[in-house]
Protein backbone atom coordinates (compact mmCIF):
# COMPACT_ATOMS: atom_id res chain seq x y z
CA UNK A 1 0.00 0.00 0.00
CA UNK A 2 2.92 2.74 -0.64
CA UNK A 3 1.13 4.83 -3.54
CA UNK A 4 -2.52 4.86 -1.97
CA UNK A 5 -0.58 5.90 1.09
CA UNK A 6 1.52 8.48 0.26
CA UNK A 7 4.66 6.88 1.72
CA UNK A 8 6.76 8.82 -0.72
CA UNK A 9 10.02 7.18 0.52
CA UNK A 10 11.78 8.77 -2.16
CA UNK A 11 11.78 11.90 0.25
CA UNK A 12 13.81 9.80 3.04
CA UNK A 13 16.59 9.69 0.73
CA UNK A 14 17.85 13.84 0.44
CA UNK A 15 21.08 14.56 -1.52
CA UNK A 16 23.03 10.97 -0.93
CA UNK A 17 21.57 11.12 3.05
CA UNK A 18 19.29 8.93 4.28
CA UNK A 19 17.02 9.86 6.90
CA UNK A 20 15.70 6.84 9.68
CA UNK A 21 11.74 7.03 9.51
CA UNK A 22 9.90 5.41 11.68
CA UNK A 23 6.07 3.40 11.67
CA UNK A 24 5.87 2.72 7.89
CA UNK A 25 5.42 -0.40 7.13
CA UNK A 26 4.69 -1.92 10.14
CA UNK A 27 1.69 -4.36 9.44
CA UNK A 28 0.61 -6.03 6.69
CA UNK A 29 -1.79 -4.60 3.90
CA UNK A 30 -5.11 -5.03 5.11
CA UNK A 31 -4.56 -4.60 8.52
CA UNK A 32 -7.28 -3.03 10.78
CA UNK A 33 -5.38 0.02 12.25
CA UNK A 34 -6.65 2.32 15.13
CA UNK A 35 -5.49 5.60 16.83
CA UNK A 36 -4.94 3.22 20.32
CA UNK A 37 -2.66 1.52 18.28
CA UNK A 38 -0.86 4.13 17.26
CA UNK A 39 -0.42 5.60 20.54
CA UNK A 40 1.10 2.53 21.57
CA UNK A 41 3.40 2.36 18.68
CA UNK A 42 4.40 5.75 18.93
CA UNK A 43 5.34 5.44 22.54
CA UNK A 44 7.65 2.77 21.64
CA UNK A 45 9.47 5.13 19.10
CA UNK A 46 9.39 8.22 20.94
CA UNK A 47 10.81 6.70 23.97
CA UNK A 48 13.68 5.00 21.74
CA UNK A 49 14.64 7.77 19.95
CA UNK A 50 15.03 9.43 22.81
CA UNK A 51 17.14 7.68 24.73
CA UNK A 52 19.33 7.46 21.98
CA UNK A 53 19.79 11.26 22.42
CA UNK A 54 17.76 12.37 18.96
CA UNK A 55 15.11 14.74 18.51
CA UNK A 56 11.55 12.80 17.46
CA UNK A 57 9.48 14.33 14.29
CA UNK A 58 6.17 13.44 14.15
CA UNK A 59 5.07 14.50 10.86
CA UNK A 60 1.93 13.66 9.28
CA UNK A 61 -1.87 15.24 7.87
CA UNK A 62 -4.17 13.58 10.16
CA UNK A 63 -5.04 15.85 12.54
CA UNK A 64 -6.64 13.22 14.94
CA UNK A 65 -3.39 11.37 14.90
CA UNK A 66 -1.15 14.01 16.11
CA UNK A 67 -3.91 15.50 18.38
CA UNK A 68 -4.15 12.23 19.79
CA UNK A 69 -0.44 12.56 20.82
CA UNK A 70 0.20 15.70 21.70
CA UNK A 71 -3.53 16.54 24.13
CA UNK A 72 -3.08 12.21 25.44
CA UNK A 73 -6.52 11.03 24.59
CA UNK A 74 -7.62 8.43 26.64
CA UNK A 75 -8.16 5.07 24.73
CA UNK A 76 -8.29 1.74 25.50
CA UNK A 77 -7.86 -1.95 23.24
CA UNK A 78 -11.68 -2.92 23.63
CA UNK A 79 -12.41 -6.50 21.99
CA UNK A 80 -15.72 -7.30 20.39
CA UNK A 81 -18.74 -7.60 22.03
CA UNK A 82 -21.24 -9.31 20.57
CA UNK A 83 -23.92 -9.23 23.45
CA UNK A 84 -23.81 -5.81 23.64
CA UNK A 85 -23.64 -5.54 19.81
CA UNK A 86 -26.75 -7.48 20.05
CA UNK A 87 -28.48 -5.66 22.17
CA UNK A 88 -27.63 -2.70 20.54
CA UNK A 89 -30.00 -4.08 17.81
CA UNK A 90 -32.71 -2.37 19.49
CA UNK A 91 -32.14 1.06 18.97
CA UNK A 92 -31.72 3.78 15.26
CA UNK A 93 -28.71 5.02 14.30
CA UNK A 94 -29.98 8.33 15.59
CA UNK A 95 -30.31 6.73 19.14
CA UNK A 96 -26.74 5.26 19.19
CA UNK A 97 -25.50 8.51 17.97
CA UNK A 98 -27.12 10.37 20.76
CA UNK A 99 -26.00 7.50 23.22
CA UNK A 100 -22.21 8.29 21.79
CA UNK A 101 -22.79 11.73 22.65
CA UNK A 102 -23.14 11.34 25.75
CA UNK A 103 -20.05 9.67 26.82
CA UNK A 104 -17.71 11.97 24.42
CA UNK A 105 -17.56 15.21 22.31
CA UNK A 106 -17.14 13.46 18.47
CA UNK A 107 -14.58 13.83 17.29
CA UNK A 108 -15.01 13.49 13.78
CA UNK A 109 -18.08 11.97 11.73
CA UNK A 110 -16.39 9.05 10.67
CA UNK A 111 -17.38 7.46 13.88
CA UNK A 112 -21.42 7.93 12.87
CA UNK A 113 -20.51 7.26 9.08
CA UNK A 114 -21.89 3.57 8.80
CA UNK A 115 -24.01 1.62 11.53
CA UNK A 116 -20.92 -0.34 12.44
CA UNK A 117 -18.16 1.85 13.00
CA UNK A 118 -21.00 3.79 15.38
CA UNK A 119 -21.02 0.26 17.22
CA UNK A 120 -17.50 0.07 17.54
CA UNK A 121 -17.39 3.41 18.93
CA UNK A 122 -20.00 2.97 21.53
CA UNK A 123 -18.17 -0.34 22.68
CA UNK A 124 -15.12 1.21 23.06
CA UNK A 125 -16.78 3.98 25.27
CA UNK A 126 -18.39 1.28 27.11
CA UNK A 127 -15.47 -0.86 27.73
CA UNK A 128 -13.41 2.12 28.88
CA UNK A 129 -15.83 2.65 31.58
CA UNK A 130 -15.75 -1.09 32.95
CA UNK A 131 -11.60 -0.74 32.29
CA UNK A 132 -10.35 2.57 33.37
CA UNK A 133 -6.71 1.48 33.98
CA UNK A 134 -6.31 0.12 30.85
CA UNK A 135 -4.95 3.02 28.48
CA UNK A 136 -1.56 4.05 27.31
CA UNK A 137 0.82 6.34 29.41
CA UNK A 138 1.76 9.19 27.35
CA UNK A 139 5.97 10.15 27.78
CA UNK A 140 6.62 13.48 29.65
CA UNK A 141 7.23 15.80 26.80
CA UNK A 142 7.03 19.11 25.60
CA UNK A 143 6.02 20.22 21.80
CA UNK A 144 6.20 22.74 19.05
CA UNK A 145 3.40 22.25 16.28
CA UNK A 146 4.73 23.77 12.68
CA UNK A 147 1.93 23.95 9.95
CA UNK A 148 2.70 24.92 6.31
CA UNK A 149 0.18 26.75 4.83
CA UNK A 150 -1.12 27.67 1.17
CA UNK A 151 -3.39 29.66 -0.64
CA UNK A 152 -6.73 27.37 -0.86
CA UNK A 153 -6.04 27.65 -5.08
CA UNK A 154 -2.57 26.66 -5.01
CA UNK A 155 -4.06 23.21 -2.35
CA UNK A 156 -6.31 22.51 -5.26
CA UNK A 157 -3.97 22.74 -7.89
CA UNK A 158 -0.91 20.59 -5.62
CA UNK A 159 -4.36 17.84 -5.12
CA UNK A 160 -4.71 17.69 -8.98
CA UNK A 161 -1.01 17.01 -9.33
CA UNK A 162 -0.05 14.60 -6.82
CA UNK A 163 -3.20 13.14 -7.48
CA UNK A 164 -2.38 12.33 -11.68
CA UNK A 165 1.12 11.17 -10.52
CA UNK A 166 -0.31 8.86 -8.14
CA UNK A 167 -2.20 7.54 -11.24
CA UNK A 168 0.81 7.37 -13.30
CA UNK A 169 2.72 5.76 -11.02
CA UNK A 170 0.55 2.68 -10.93
CA UNK A 171 -2.00 3.34 -8.16
CA UNK A 172 -4.63 1.09 -9.93
CA UNK A 173 -2.24 -1.89 -10.28
CA UNK A 174 -1.20 -1.67 -6.68
CA UNK A 175 -4.77 -1.46 -5.59
CA UNK A 176 -6.02 -4.61 -8.26
CA UNK A 177 -2.55 -6.37 -6.96
CA UNK A 178 -3.96 -5.80 -3.22
CA UNK A 179 -7.50 -7.12 -4.49
CA UNK A 180 -5.61 -10.35 -5.91
CA UNK A 181 -3.52 -11.07 -2.69
CA UNK A 182 -6.85 -11.48 -0.97
CA UNK A 183 -7.24 -7.88 0.92
CA UNK A 184 -10.98 -7.65 1.07
CA UNK A 185 -12.80 -5.58 -1.03
CA UNK A 186 -15.28 -4.05 1.53
CA UNK A 187 -11.92 -3.65 3.59
CA UNK A 188 -10.50 -1.37 0.57
CA UNK A 189 -13.87 0.31 0.30
CA UNK A 190 -13.12 1.27 4.33
CA UNK A 191 -9.52 2.42 3.76
CA UNK A 192 -8.79 5.75 2.57
CA UNK A 193 -10.09 8.03 -0.25
CA UNK A 194 -7.77 6.31 -3.11
CA UNK A 195 -8.42 2.24 -2.15
CA UNK A 196 -12.26 3.34 -2.01
CA UNK A 197 -12.65 4.66 -5.03
CA UNK A 198 -10.38 2.72 -7.12
CA UNK A 199 -11.68 -0.17 -6.25
CA UNK A 200 -14.98 1.08 -7.04
CA UNK A 201 -13.99 1.62 -10.17
CA UNK A 202 -12.14 -2.25 -10.76
CA UNK A 203 -14.96 -3.27 -9.78
CA UNK A 204 -17.37 -1.87 -12.43
CA UNK A 205 -18.84 0.77 -10.09
CA UNK A 206 -18.30 4.04 -12.06
CA UNK A 207 -15.82 4.75 -15.00
CA UNK A 208 -12.38 5.66 -14.90
CA UNK A 209 -13.46 9.65 -15.92
CA UNK A 210 -16.25 9.20 -12.88
CA UNK A 211 -13.40 7.78 -10.75
CA UNK A 212 -10.86 10.61 -11.06
CA UNK A 213 -13.59 13.23 -10.90
CA UNK A 214 -15.03 11.55 -7.40
CA UNK A 215 -12.00 11.54 -6.04
CA UNK A 216 -10.69 14.50 -6.82
CA UNK A 217 -14.21 16.16 -5.34
CA UNK A 218 -13.64 14.18 -2.24
CA UNK A 219 -9.53 14.84 -1.53
CA UNK A 220 -10.26 18.45 -1.46
CA UNK A 221 -12.89 17.77 0.56
CA UNK A 222 -10.88 15.63 2.80
CA UNK A 223 -7.89 18.51 2.57
CA UNK A 224 -10.37 21.32 3.41
CA UNK A 225 -11.95 18.86 7.05
CA UNK A 226 -7.96 18.34 8.12
CA UNK A 227 -7.78 22.34 7.95
CA UNK A 228 -11.05 22.52 10.07
CA UNK A 229 -9.42 20.13 12.60
CA UNK A 230 -5.97 22.04 12.87
CA UNK A 231 -8.07 25.20 13.31
CA UNK A 232 -10.38 23.54 15.76
CA UNK A 233 -7.12 22.42 17.93
CA UNK A 234 -6.12 25.87 17.86
CA UNK A 235 -9.45 26.99 19.84
CA UNK A 236 -8.79 24.49 21.84
CA UNK A 237 -5.50 25.86 23.11
CA UNK A 238 -3.00 23.96 21.04
CA UNK A 239 -0.43 26.37 19.47
CA UNK A 240 0.19 25.92 15.93
CA UNK A 241 3.14 28.03 13.93
CA UNK A 242 2.03 28.65 10.37
CA UNK A 243 4.70 29.47 7.51
CA UNK A 244 4.05 29.91 3.89
CA UNK A 245 4.51 27.34 1.64
CA UNK A 246 5.20 29.10 -1.18
CA UNK A 247 8.73 30.19 -0.02
CA UNK A 248 11.45 28.57 -1.39
CA UNK A 249 13.15 25.34 0.89
CA UNK A 250 15.85 27.79 2.11
CA UNK A 251 13.50 30.47 3.77
CA UNK A 252 11.06 27.83 4.96
CA UNK A 253 13.89 26.07 7.01
CA UNK A 254 14.85 29.59 8.40
CA UNK A 255 11.49 30.11 9.42
CA UNK A 256 11.25 26.92 11.27
CA UNK A 257 14.42 27.31 12.85
CA UNK A 258 13.40 30.82 14.41
CA UNK A 259 10.23 29.46 15.58
CA UNK A 260 12.11 26.88 17.24
CA UNK A 261 14.88 29.43 18.57
CA UNK A 262 12.20 31.62 19.78
CA UNK A 263 10.16 29.18 21.90
CA UNK A 264 13.68 28.01 23.27
CA UNK A 265 13.86 31.56 24.27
Amino acid sequence: MDIGTGKDLADYHIHGVDIPYHLIDIHDAGYEYNVYQFQNDFIRSFNDIVARGRQPILCGGTGMYIDAVVRGYQLADAPIDTEFRKRMEAFSDEELIERLSGYIKLHNHTDTETRDRLLRALEIQEYHIQHPDEYPHMPDMSHVIIGVSFPRELVIERIGIRLRQRLEEGMIEEVRQLLNNGVPEERLLRYGLEYRHVTTFLNGGCTYEEMYRDLFTDIRRFAKRQMTWFRRMERQGVPIHWIDGTLPIDDKVAEVIQIMNSVED
